[in-house]
């Protein structure tokens, strides 16, 4: 009787784990949270370089785990769901009136670029200087001024009548004793980053209010309010006989040494990575954390937190332990050899607190691969590794509390392929994997304990970058693609598509075009910044490296090529797809050959009114958007290799 018993129970659990699996995924019990010990402060340079020491020589981290994971293998079926949850107003480029703002992630949260406008003035890094266009009207835009930045100049922040600019100089020489022959020789420059923040109220003549001097390399931004969070990332290492701890200081006498904090873990390199805040409208305002972390490989930013990601070394087990079972016949026990650690810090009127840390399986593609709702982190990875029956790569979905504990997991998505986009929209995620056809998932995260796929469309091509159209359309922008003559699959020409997500079971394309041959790239693909859209003004922009395939006459040269360098401007809705505009191209012929880094090709757009503006390292034109006729065009008077040229009134 007992073993009949046995029998039924064991036949029950065999049956909810395959119904699990035929939906499509596998949830996992809660992790714990992964924090190693508390946080701890050096009270030297002597105490960190001691630190580096014993856990260089330890060579992996204690984040050493194997998972029991489903060899890769397509699942069969989606969860059929129908909540279709409201959207975000995500703001974007058109928040601020009749004007574009930068192209952000998080509505309310700024990030810094290398061109700003209000309306009137568009400010720009052009080479080494900061120049200050009167924009508008467009017909009339001219240089006001030309401001030399100290240092090198990256990006910046604009809010009302100041600017903060970061840049990136050298501060001096650090030097190490060599372990062979114990002489003491220069081994390193040690970078020193500055945010400069400039009163513009004239904008003919920009002043110097305040230079802050930040500690390492400038790494990312965000501004929110009038409070801007700076994130900087200083190398140090166990073999340095000077090993600088993080200062903060301004020309205006006030100065931060911040104690650095760290936590009980070993990497494959570290950083100090210093949170740095100040108000761009209170030059007594300054405040400072540091952290003995790894190299951060990604950084989002709320409101409320900031996430930095941390990809951390494993230890894998010399031989995988293979396990049958009843109900999953492939699953082995594999090494994960991909861990990310993020680290949690909140944020609130520049003051900066450490708030947790959690752990999750893969790596992470980008800043999209991380989004805030409800106080819960969503997190979407990429697993890549070895097993005993070869290679194997996943795509995992995680949801961590606000304590950063695992709280719901969705597993083993699209086996074989990679994650090439992004996007978590309200309690959805839109995601992309390809490695011969392209899966759209829509992915439903309403309930943060139990995601589940909603629906999922394949198509030829991928998109790299994911933006919304509205609360039931998604613009993808990506590579077309190809099968091959030897069975594979080549990209060929750039690709925009238009997504109908409304049936959320049963995404369609409604709409795509294809610019140019093999070869073919955007800006946008690398930088979500470079992104211009209005659903309002019935506009999207973005830069084109086009290549286009032209024939010649002959027996042995069928063909050559050239290229063209601009932006598209297409209008675009459900009902007719993708309409061109028209083009602005900053060159004045084509170039034939693969012309990588040219001064011409446009690098951002911004609208003011009904006139668009189009930047490159050579100029700023001004175009109609009425009739896409040219209205001006303003030469920079240093171009992307900081020569000099006469300017052009």
């Amino acid at each position: 009787m007992e073993n009949r018993t046995q029998i039924i129970l064991m036949v029950i659990a065999v049956g909810i784990i395959a119904v699990i699996i035929g939906y499509g995924y596998i949830r996992e019990q809660p992790a714990p949270a992964t924090g190693e010990g508390d946080l701890k402060q050096f009270a030297s340079a002597a105490e960190v370089r001691a630190y580096l020491v014993a856990h260089v020589a330890s060579g992996v981290s204690t984040w050493n785990r194997a998972v029991d994971a489903v060899v890769p293998q397509e699942v069969n079926g989606v969860a059929e769901k129908s909540s279709a949850p409201s959207l975000p107003n995500l703001g974007g480029t058109s928040g601020l009136g009749d004007y574009s703002a930068t192209n952000v992630q998080v509505e309310g949260v700024d990030e810094a670029d290398i061109v700003k406008n209000d309306g009137e003035y568009v400010y720009l890094i052009s080479g080494g200087e900061l120049i200050i266009v009167d924009a508008y009207p467009g017909e009339k835009a001219k240089i006001l001024s030309e401001t030399p930045v100290n240092g090198t100049p990256s990006e910046m922040f604009l809010s009302g009548n100041r600017l903060v600019i970061f840049a990136t100089g050298t501060a001096g020489p650090v030097v190490y004793k060599s372990p062979a022959a114990g002489a003491t020789m220069p081994r390193y420059y040690q970078p020193g980053a500055h945010a400069l923040v400039y009163l513009v109220k004239d904008r003919a003549a920009p002043v110097l209010v305040r230079d802050i001097t930040l500690p390492g390399n400038y790494y990312d931004a965000r501004m929110i309010g009038d409070w801007v969070y700076a994130i900087t990332n200083q190398y140090v290492y166990s073999y340095s006989d000077d090993i600088r701890m993080p200062l903060v200081e301004d020309n205006l006498g006030k100065t931060i040494e911040p104690k650095v904090s760290y936590f009980d873990q070993s990497f494959s390199s570290y950083v100090f990575s210093t949170i740095t805040s100040f108000s761009i409208t209170d030059d007594s305002s300054l405040a400072a954390e540091a952290y003995l972390l790894g190299y951060t490989s990604n950084l989002y930013v709320s409101e409320d937190n900031i996430y930095m990601a941390i990809q951390k070394p494993v230890a894998v087990p010399v031989e995988p332990v293979v396990r049958n079972d009843v109900a999953v016949s492939s699953v082995q026990r594999i090494p994960s050899t991909e861990v990310t650690g993020i680290y949690k810090f909140a944020i609130d009127n520049g003051r900066i607190r450490y708030a947790g840390i959690g752990e999750v399986e893969g790596h992470l593609l980008n800043q999209f691969s991380m989004d805030e709702s409800g106080g819960n982190l969503r997190v979407a990875t990429t697993v890549q590794g070895y097993g005993s029956s070869g290679s194997y790569e996943y795509n995992n979905v995680f949801v961590l509390d606000p304590a950063m504990k695992t709280i719901g997991s969705l597993k083993y998505l699209a086996p074989d392929e990679k994650i090439y986009s992004t996007r978590f929209l309200g309690d959805r995620l839109y995601m992309v994997t390809f490695k011969r056809i392209d899966p759209l998932f829509v992915i439903d995260l309403s309930d943060p304990a139990n995601p589940g796929i909603l629906g999922k469309l394949k198509i030829p091509g991928y998109s790299d970058y994911l933006h919304p159209y509205d609360g039931n359309h998604i613009i993808g922008v990506g590579k077309e693609t190809q099968a091959n003559d030897w069975g594979g699959v080549s990209t060929s020409g750039l690709k925009l598509a238009l997504f109908d997500v409304s049936d959320v079971n049963r995404p369609v394309e409604v709409s795509h075009v294809e610019i140019g041959e093999a070869g073919s790239d955007s800006e946008v693909l690398q930088d979500h910044k470079a992104f211009l859209f209005s659903k309002e003004k019935d506009l999207l922009v973005i830069p084109v490296r086009e290549v286009e395939k032209v024939t010649l006459e002959g027996k042995y040269s069928p063909y050559t090529q050239k290229i063209w360098q601009g932006a598209y401007v297409f209008g675009v809705s459900p009902e007719k797809g993708f309409t061109l505009r028209g083009k602005v191209t900053h060159s004045d012929e084509d170039t034939s050959g693969y012309y990588w880094g040219s001064r011409d090709a446009v690098k951002r757009s911004l609208y003011i009114g009904n006139t668009l503006y189009t930047l490159s390292d050579s100029e700023l034109i001004a175009t109609n958007l009425a009739d896409m006729s040219r209205l001006r065009e303003v030469p920079l008077p240093t171009g992307g290799y900081g020569y000099p040229i006469p300017m052009v009134e």
